[in-house]
């Protein structure tokens, strides 16, 4: 799977059902191209296309179970990856990254800040 479309599935995840051209906006890709990575991600069974209740013109692209066991299989691998490395690490090393989670935190709040600017 790319990494296009991995990050979709995870913006899926985390965000919930999107439109085609805010997920092309999100992910830095035209829309046509994130059409077509919609419709394999939902030919392999991993999103779905449903109407916005709200607005019955509108389109949204949705997770289905598969898709977001796929998400989650990832996060849990990562985790563990992670994991297995950080016990390669010395006691101090292991400290320092205990005393940069704030800072890493912040990085992430930014990014999701900058990814909200996007979504608008």
């Amino acid at each position: 799977m790319s990494i296009t479309s991995a990050a979709t599935l995870a913006t899926l995840d985390r965000t919930g059902p999107r439109r085609i051209t805010d997920l092309a906006v999100i992910e830095g890709v035209t829309q046509p191209a994130m059409t077509v990575l919609v419709r394999v991600m939902e030919e392999s069974g991993l999103v779905e296309r449903r109407g916005d209740p709200s607005d019955k013109r509108v389109t949204l692209v949705c997770l289905t179970e598969a898709g977001a066991s796929y998400v989650r299989a990832r996060r849990r691998a990562g985790v563990e990856a992670f994991a297995r490395l950080i016990d390669e690490l010395t006691r101090e090393e292991v400290n320092a990254l205990k005393a940069a989670l704030p800072a890493l935190l912040h990085l992430a709040e930014l990014e999701d800040q900058d990814r909200d600017g996007a979504k608008q």
